[in-house]
């Protein structure tokens, strides 16, 4: 079914959208355009909408909102917004009464017409899935680059042609009822994530999983061998495995010889590039680079690859540098919203930082942390939510040794701190461990505010 087709086919229907937020918006606007009976429900009040729920009405749709939200949904066909649960009590009642449970990004894969490239992991997602795009279109080709990354893909369907790419990040809420995958699909690594949501970390595993469950045997997965998680997926993969590692050579893959980045199949192997190529500080990033020339093999020249990974800085909210002041180097990583990306952030520094942290729980633990904390931490700062559970983490572990923490109020107080005790050639860094929800809307708001806080210090 093409994109006309599935529209085509909702005429006579009626059409719930769940979630009035980036993701849902596009879809809504495009759904009351062909004119169709839209109703879109949000937790949010009408208050809280805004100017928004007026244009909606403007446009001919109807709102549920508030408490009730999702009661006595009968909508022919329901979109749910990613992040909530398939299996919520009025979700099953409406399907028990005849209604179809979809989201954007399931339908997107239905009606996208050219060939799907598409990551998922616990961390380093955004990051792999820019690279890859970034790379495709440095070789020439058109991409629609969207999904988790902030950017619904399907109102803009019906403009992509056979020849073009559409790279794709998925988290695991969109994967749960997926029932598609992408030609080409990439597992970046796997560790507790999620685990508010998700009942455990099975079923966390099984939604990761769809990114390749559905592949064909012509289809390609890759996985990261130096990940036991991933490698038991591998596994169950139906077409070809590939593999990245920084640890081991591999027969089909990518991998590292030293500081060579070699890519190896059945008809040999090469060096790509080396790993001094790369812009992008710290291990964690090598990998990602890794596992997306995995992806591009064959599809991208290896001149392209190099000269991409000289020029690219990164992406905003990821280790990303704010400012350097009186020889203080400020970074940015609110993305890291948790324990393993936060010891990722902090491998990617020689030298010890001060560190502020803290947010929300997702419900996993932060042992981990802590011997990573005292080993690379000369400063402590925490607020939100998680700061107790985090100070344990690290006052509990075996390399405790003193460390200095301290609890803050806002990031303006920890701003103000760390500005105070930072000298020349130290680097200071926002890496919360923690979701953004007990303060921001998102890790991106929350990123913003620090940098407004940075970039507006004197001098």
């Amino acid at each position: 079914m093409n994109f006309e087709e599935y529209l085509n086919s909702l005429q006579k229907k009626t059409v719930a959208v769940i979630g009035i937020g980036v993701s849902n918006q596009p879809l809504i606007q495009l759904l009351a355009g062909r004119g169709i009976a839209v109703t879109a429900c949000d937790k949010k009040d009408r208050t809280a909408l805004g100017g928004m729920a007026d244009n909606l009405e403007n446009q001919g749709v109807t709102l549920q909102l508030g408490a009730d939200y999702l009661k006595d949904l009968t909508e022919d066909v329901i979109f749910r917004t990613p992040g909530m649960r398939p299996d919520l009590p009025e979700l099953l009642a409406a399907q028990a009464g005849g209604s179809v449970l979809t989201s954007e990004m399931e339908v997107f894969f239905q009606v996208c017409p050219c060939p799907k490239i598409a990551v998922t992991g616990s961390d380093g997602k955004t990051t792999t899935t820019t690279i890859i795009a970034e790379l495709l279109k440095a070789a020439g080709r058109t991409v629609h680059l969207g999904g988790n990354i902030g950017h619904p893909l399907l109102a803009e369907a019906g403009e992509m042609r056979p020849e073009d790419v559409a790279v794709l990040e998925l988290s695991s809420f969109q994967l749960m009822t997926m029932t598609h995958s992408p030609h080409i699909a990439v597992m970046t690594n796997l560790a507790p994530n999620h685990l508010d949501v998700h009942r455990d970390m099975a079923e966390y595993i099984t939604a990761k999983q769809n990114i390749f469950t559905h592949q064909s045997t012509q289809d390609i997965a890759v996985f990261n061998a130096d990940n036991t998680l991933t490698v038991e997926a591998a596994g169950k993969a139906p077409g070809r495995v590939r593999f990245f590692s920084r640890k081991q050579e591999l027969a089909d893959g990518v991998f590292l010889r030293g500081t060579a980045v070699i890519a190896r199949s059945g008809s040999g192997e090469r060096q790509v590039m080396d790993t001094a190529d790369i812009r992008l500080p710290g291990v964690h990033n090598i990998e990602n680079y890794l596992a997306a020339i995995a992806a591009v093999d064959g599809l991208v020249p290896d001149g392209v690859i190099r000269d991409f990974a000289r020029t690219f800085g990164g992406v905003e909210h990821r280790i990303e540098l704010i400012r350097t002041r009186k020889g203080v180097r400020w970074y940015n990583d609110s993305i890291a919203s948790s324990p393993s990306r936060t010891i990722a952030g902090l491998n990617a520094f020689p030298e010890k930082v001060i560190l502020i942290a803290g947010g929300k729980d997702k419900g996993i633990s932060y042992a981990p942390l802590g011997p990573v904390v005292n080993e690379h931490v000369k400063l402590l700062l925490l607020c939100g939510a998680t700061a107790g559970v985090i100070r344990e983490a690290v006052t509990q572990a075996e390399n405790y040794r003193g460390l200095e923490i301290l609890d803050v109020e806002d990031y303006r107080q920890a701003v103000a701190i760390a500005d105070s005790r930072a000298t020349e050639g130290d680097v200071v860094i926002l890496s919360p461990a923690s979701t953004s929800f007990d303060r921001f809307a998102n890790f991106m708001e929350r990123g913003q505010v620090f940098k407004d806080i940075v970039n507006g210090l004197d001098g």
